[in-house]
């Protein structure tokens, strides 16, 4: 019982990640674009009080640009979406190469360098500095400051 149990969780794990469902309904569940490309009619054009076009030119305005914007994203979408996806997936795979196998461990190496500095730097510090400081505190702790109120 307990070794099915533990092979349905290793199923789970194990399942690929290329394969996971994609929501057609929420496509934006992170809200990345919130407030950046959420724009409507409203939004771009406005007559001011006292300017107003005849009733019918406003509402053609408004539905040309409704549906223009509609259609002109779905063009745009199905003509480079998928070679833009190629694009980007294929950036950020090498953004994600060179940060696994150049930066860490540049930066790695980096630290384990520094740490010998850092134990050379310290044996100075406390060579030479510590015992200028331990002077300087020894000829200053006779020093008294007296506040005085005059009239």
């Amino acid at each position: 019982m307990m070794t099915e149990e533990h092979t349905d969780l290793e199923a789970q794990i194990i399942k690929d990640i290329h394969c996971k469902e994609i929501d057609l309904v929420n496509r934006d569940p992170k809200n990345i674009n919130e407030d950046i490309v959420k724009v409507d009619f409203e939004d771009v054009i406005a007559e001011p009080v006292g300017t107003y076009s005849f009733d019918g030119v406003w509402k053609v305005s408004y539905t040309t640009f409704t549906v223009s914007k509609y259609w002109c994203y779905r063009l745009l979408s199905t003509l480079l979406g998928v070679p833009l996806a190629l694009l980007w997936g294929f950036l950020f795979a090498c953004i994600s190469f060179c940060h696994i196998w150049a930066v860490v461990p540049c930066i790695k190496s980096y630290l384990i360098e520094i740490q010998c500095i850092s134990h050379i730097y310290s044996l100075c510090i406390r060579t030479f500095c510590n015992p200028v400081f331990a002077a300087l505190g020894q000829i200053c702790s006779n020093i008294k400051v007296v506040l005085r109120k005059e009239i």
